[in-house]
């Protein structure tokens, strides 16, 4: 009974070592694991980094532009939106949109209400249905908002190797850089510089991200005639539709800026008063 009771306990601690011995292994590996997840991110974030830092180098910066709609107490210059207008609706218009600007905003910024319809009357729009189910074309008028060059999505990117141009709404706003950056872009083409070497269909503009871009240059000297007589330079080009486009992403810009002048002057007389009574 004794050499039974002393096998039975030597049997446990046998099997209570083994099981130690099993979690110390679990735990030992669990802990390795944990070092190579931790390591692999570790390394993963490093040359993410580096990634995005060496991504940053390759883009060239827009140089700041003194533009007339900068700083608190300026606005739009009106006759370059008119111009600028006339750029985006003789190029640019072409391929990108403005889905989400109405022509009745242009009426007292830059066209009489009289020019804005007889603008849009040159233009169909498709609406409906009618009566009996269908769609149909009509004039347009000042409270329709700017065409889209294409049907549909889709068709977009067919006519464009598989690209769909960007909306330019609120191109503006969208990109870092805004007005600068828009400028830049559009002035920046250039030839590849030595060892860089791009597939056909992209070009070289130091200013896109990446370097290479599917829009080929668009404006060229006398690309436009200016009704005011203004010479067509490429930088007098850029510079217009950037404001117009800059307009278009912020209409109100003026009218937020011309209120903002009287609640301030307001309630620096009201402190004045205040204060001296």
């Amino acid at each position: 009974m004794f050499r039974a009771g002393v096998s039975s306990v030597r049997r446990a601690a046998s099997r209570a070592g083994h099981g130690a011995g099993k979690q110390q292994r679990q735990e030992g590996r669990a802990g390795q694991l944990l070092g190579a997840v931790t390591a692999g991110s570790v390394g993963a974030a490093v040359l993410g980094g580096a990634g995005l830092a060496l991504m940053d180098d390759e883009v060239l910066h827009a140089p700041h532009h003194s533009w007339s709609f900068n700083g608190p107490f300026s606005a739009f210059d009106h006759a370059a939106i008119r111009r600028g207008h006339q750029v985006y609706t003789q190029i640019c218009a072409a391929c990108h949109s403005l889905e989400l600007v109405s022509f009745r905003t242009l009426i007292g910024v830059a066209f009489s209400e009289q020019e804005v319809k007889n603008m849009t009357a040159e233009l169909d729009f498709v609406d409906g249905p009618d009566d009996t189910g269908e769609m149909f074309d009509r004039p347009g008028k000042p409270s329709d908002y700017f065409p889209s060059p294409y049907k549909n999505e889709e068709e977009g990117r067919m006519a464009n190797a598989g690209a769909y141009p960007p909306d330019l709404s609120l191109m503006v706003k969208a990109r870092h850089g805004g007005a600068d950056y828009i400028f830049s872009l559009l002035t920046g083409y250039r030839d590849p510089p030595e060892g860089v070497s791009l597939r056909e269909g992209l070009y070289y503009n130091p200013y896109f991200p990446g370097g290479a871009i599917g829009m080929p240059k668009q404006l060229e000297d006398g690309a436009v005639e200016y009704e005011d007589g203004t010479p067509s330079t490429e930088s007098q080009m850029a510079a217009d539709v950037t404001t117009f486009l800059a307009w278009a992403a912020e209409p109100e810009h003026d009218e937020r800026k011309r209120a903002g002048i009287k609640w301030i002057s307001a309630l620096i007389l009201m402190a004045i008063v205040t204060g001296y009574y």
